[in-house]
């Protein structure tokens, strides 16, 4: 019959917390305008463009109307691309025994990486002017970027979760 304290393992790390995220973030990418934004700005601007457009064709000027047309479906296809890009994120996992950073695509397509957090390093690329611009984590010879979509301050910010979770989990071996 086993004593004493069962919570605590002999070598210090509680077998039932070995697997338990140390850090965890989803990062997306930035998004200004949501879907009621969308609306009003189309709505907007294809307003702008009726008017002059029929101000245009009342004018002489027919062919303008045509190509505001096309500027407006312009418009239109650049932001459904951007909602569309807007779906895509990065999740970063790091537990006592791995790191796992998963880049789901907008298409939903998954890329997974794998570390051993003891032989892994954070690096980080600074600009004096614009702040942090890259982030990687670099394990043997395999390097990924990690929060590519990020502001350099929600990188920055990331950097720091980083940090701090890789030194506590190498200060526990």
């Amino acid at each position: 019959m086993a004593s004493g304290n069962l919570s605590n393992h002999p070598d210090g790390l509680d077998p039932d917390t070995i697997d338990r995220p140390v850090f965890s973030a989803t990062i997306r990418p930035h998004q200004s305008l949501s879907r009621l934004g969308f609306r009003i700005v189309m709505g907007g601007c294809c307003l702008v463009s009726l008017v002059v457009s029929v101000w245009c064709w009342r004018m002489g000027f027919w062919p303008v109307a045509g190509f505001f047309g096309l500027d407006m479906l312009a418009v239109y296809v650049a932001l459904k691309v951007s909602f569309r890009r807007g779906r895509s994120f990065e999740e970063v996992m790091i537990s006592q025994i791995e790191i796992l950073i998963a880049r789901v695509s907008h298409r939903g397509e998954r890329r997974e990486w794998r570390f051993n957090p003891l032989w892994t390093k954070l690096t980080q690329v600074e600009d004096e002017e614009y702040g942090l611009q890259r982030l990687t984590l670099v394990s043997r010879r395999e390097h990924v970027t990690v929060a590519r979509d990020a502001s350099p301050e929600e990188r920055a910010q990331v950097a720091r979760g980083l940090s701090a979770a890789l030194a506590q989990v190498k200060k526990g071996y």
